[in-house]
């Protein structure tokens, strides 16, 4: 899912990217893979993160790049499919490039989290080091948890934490209506919400708890209709993408006015489809570093120029970015995975929304959550 963490994390990873160059000529450009939807359904949402990390890579080469050398991103289409996942990676190992961002859908992470583990293990000397800007199935970092993944976003557990938080201080809501998408994270959502409302909320009646066809379903309006029929007054839903887009416009073509809690609601489009129609009833749950004394200011370019970066509503993947740079300029040595691996697991220092570090044991880069309507 394309969540707000694209260029914030790209900012990261380079700043480690650069302690790594030393094996290739100063006239080689760094290269890191971008492996996301570029067609289909979700093109536009990865895209969106595309274009986020080359307004990172444009601002580090504009400042003389990474110890001399230029970052090159490297996008590679995987139509949002975990078996189409594996060409492209497959090429990028082939090509010898270390280091791949990916971050729209868990069951493409999952793929190739499994298969880099694998593959790092056969070839000791071509490692490389998957970056997860945004797929936030907990299971990542969890049981599936390995040496050679990184994650930088809030895992849906610690998102929804947050949301039940909000709708447990709401007592209006009575019936809670839950869909998503059938797929890891969908199901992470759902069962998260069941748990945590049981705990948090048990007077809450689960009225409905559905999961739909990822980027398959083009009119939501009988799911609309469903919901309407159950009674529910809230609504739960970690669709992101085309599926929150299309499930938004049909809520308000279906006069559905009760609050949605989402996790992505705030993407391009999605506020579009929803209007004025979300006043005081979409809340979002978003990584901020709320109360922080001493906010970074946005770049220099950002501020004189905002509308040539329309794409720069995600933080993160710029942040990422940065961090990486810097963690590049502390390690020395050949570019490889291991080498950026080691500073990442240190503290990260400033990013766009505020200090940041990378926790060890998650391989984690944890958010304050902040509830936002």
């Amino acid at each position: 899912m394309f969540r707000p963490t694209s260029a914030l994390v790209f900012a990261v990873v380079v700043a480690l990217l650069a302690g790594l160059a030393s094996s290739a000529t100063p006239a080689d450009p760094i290269r890191i893979a971008y492996i996301d939807p570029l067609s289909g359904p979700f093109a536009a949402t990865g895209e969106n993160g595309l274009n986020q990390f080359k307004y990172a890579t444009e601002a580090l080469n504009k400042g003389g790049g990474v110890l001399g050398r230029q970052i090159e991103i490297v996008p590679l289409d995987n139509k949002v499919s975990p078996q189409e996942s594996l060409i492209p990676l497959k090429k990028v190992i082939g090509d010898g490039i270390p280091f791949v961002f990916q971050g729209n859908s868990s069951g493409v992470a999952h793929a190739i989290s499994d298969a880099v583990q694998k593959h790092n293990e056969r070839d000791a000397g071509n490692r490389v080091l998957y970056l997860n800007y945004s797929a936030v199935d907990p299971a990542l970092t969890n049981e599936k948890c390995h040496f050679w993944h990184f994650r930088f976003d809030a895992h849906a557990d610690m998102k929804m934490a947050a949301l039940t938080d909000v709708i447990a201080a709401n007592k209006s809501v009575k019936k809670m209506y839950i869909i998503g998408q059938d797929y890891s994270f969908g199901k992470a959502v759902a069962e998260g919400a069941v748990s945590m409302l049981g705990k948090k909320r048990p007077d809450i009646q689960i009225v409905g708890n559905e999961l739909h066809p990822i980027g398959k379903v083009k009119d939501f309006s009988p799911y609309v209709q469903k919901i309407v029929a159950s009674g529910a007054d809230a609504v739960i839903t970690g669709n992101w993408g085309a599926d929150m887009i299309a499930l938004a416009k049909a809520a308000n073509d279906g006069g559905l006015k009760v609050p949605f809690y989402t996790y992505y609601a705030a993407s391009d489009g999605v506020t579009a489809a929803i209007g004025a129609a979300g006043i005081d009833r979409i809340r979002l749950v978003h990584e901020s570093h709320p109360g922080n004394p001493n906010p970074p200011k946005a770049p220099p370019a950002e501020r004189r120029e905002p509308a040539a970066h329309p794409h720069r509503t995600q933080h993160a993947g710029a942040g990422h970015q940065a961090r990486r740079h810097d963690r590049r300029r502390q390690g020395r040595g050949r570019p490889r995975g291991r080498r950026v691996h080691q500073p990442l697991r240190r503290p990260a220092g400033d990013a766009p929304r505020g200090p940041s570090a990378a926790d060890a044991g998650l391989h984690l880069g944890p958010h304050q959550q902040e509830h936002q309507a």
